[in-house]
């Protein structure tokens, strides 16, 4: 599925910024939780220790909070806050919850790692440029300060040494605010499972909603449309049969065949109009395409597109092949639409549990999810089925969407 937290820009300096600013919070930060951990173990045989550990742990949490929020303004990695404890009903049993609570461990640990990186990231902020400025400056200290002979390579030496240190300080400062994104999003998130099951209630949430939605339309069409038309040929064939049975103001002649013909004729018009929207209405649930599985209907989707399209096919289970169809279809119509391509291919393989789905073009590019395309909600039906779509699309393209959904359901 597609994953809960949003990344956004950061702050112009942002990066510089935190490794300042978040040098304080994490020593002081760390220092608690490694206080913690000790006073825990020496009050872990008396009467203290538990209460002790459970207000630790519930101040680890704010803690975490308090991080997230610095790591989401300065680095922009805005990272899914836990789930609140459960409250029961006793102090002994929220005790419990709070000594369970894997979040509030992971986030000691994560102030405990937090306090290096946060010392690695100042030193590459600030010290490294002072250190690279007094090399720069070498040969000018050294005669101001009046130093004894040196040798005649130092002074080019440490001006070198200084630019080439200069050089690499951008790139040790985003490496580390890399590496501070990085432990943030595993320790300070929700735990895995909490997150599945935020997951799985989002999906289920967004399967329901939409199969709610499909079975109005289904039913709105049924109504207004086929309904109508068998209503139609009822009356037709009713009036066929009063021409039989000689009902008409000439009866005395005969059936007028003229308009019996006639009669029925419609009847077999509204009959078939009939069966091509009830067609139409049963595709929706299941394509008769794939009643010979997606080895034959993959090709037939390709065969109706107007871009011309390759597909390279390794067949799935049957369990998924409904829903690699429908997104195949979904993400071919797009590429008619909007890509303006000349050219793409679709490739379909299963392996390792998961059933990997690409659609590739050479179009202008451009697309995202939530743009418009579709792919958001496309998207959120892959989610349904534990799937996650990807998006990379440059401007001017080429355009690779990839759908991957497990083998089984």
């Amino acid at each position: 599925m597609a994953e809960a937290r949003r990344r956004r820009l950061p702050l112009r300096g942002g990066e510089w910024a935190f490794a300042v600013v978040g040098l304080p919070l994490a020593l002081l930060c760390g220092v608690y939780a490694l206080a913690v951990v000790y006073a825990g173990a020496l009050l872990s045989l008396t009467v203290l220790g538990l209460p002790f550990v459970v207000l630790a742990l519930l101040g680890a949490r704010g803690l975490g909070r308090a991080h997230r929020w610095l790591v989401a303004r300065l680095l922009g990695e805005a990272v899914e806050a836990p789930a609140a404890l459960p409250r029961p009903p006793g102090a002994v049993a929220r005790g419990r919850v709070v000594l369970a609570d894997p979040v509030a461990w992971r986030t000691l640990l994560y102030l405990v790692l937090r306090m290096p990186l946060g010392v690695l990231g100042f030193v590459a902020a600030v010290g490294l440029p002072l250190g690279c400025g007094w090399l720069i400056g070498y040969p000018l200290w050294r005669r101001l300060l009046e130093a004894g002979p040196q040798p005649f390579w130092l002074d080019p030496a440490a001006v070198a040494l200084g630019l080439l240190l200069l050089y690499a300080v951008p790139a040790a400062v985003r490496s580390l605010s890399a590496a501070n994104r990085w432990l943030t999003r595993q320790l300070l998130g929700p735990a895995r499972a909490q997150r599945r099951v935020r997951e799985l209630e989002t999906a289920r949430a967004t399967l329901l909603a939409e199969n709610d939605d499909r079975l109005r339309r289904l039913e709105r069409d049924l109504h207004d449309g086929t309904q109508a038309r068998l209503v139609a040929v009822a009356l037709t064939l009713a009036l066929a049969g009063d021409t039989l049975a000689g009902d008409a103001p000439d009866a005395d002649e005969g059936p007028d065949l003229g308009r019996l013909r006639g009669l029925v004729d419609r009847a077999r018009s509204q009959t078939d109009d009939t069966i091509v929207e009830l067609r139409r209405l049963t595709r929706g649930i299941h394509p008769v395409a794939l009643d010979g599985g997606l080895d034959e209907a993959l090709p037939g989707l390709a065969a109706a597109s107007p871009v011309p399209l390759a597909v390279r096919l390794e067949r799935p289970d049957h369990a998924v092949e409904r829903a690699v169809y429908f997104c195949a279809a979904e993400l071919v119509t797009n590429i008619a639409r909007h890509s303006a391509a000349r050219s793409a291919e679709l490739t379909a393989r299963a392996a390792d549990g998961r059933v990997r789905l690409t659609v590739r073009d050479d179009g202008r590019g451009g697309a995202a999810l939530g743009a418009g395309t579709g792919l958001t909600g496309l998207a959120e039906r892959l989610a349904a089925v534990d799937g996650v779509l990807s998006v990379d699309s440059p401007p001017g393209g080429p355009t690779v969407v990839t759908a991957e959904l497990p083998s089984r359901l």
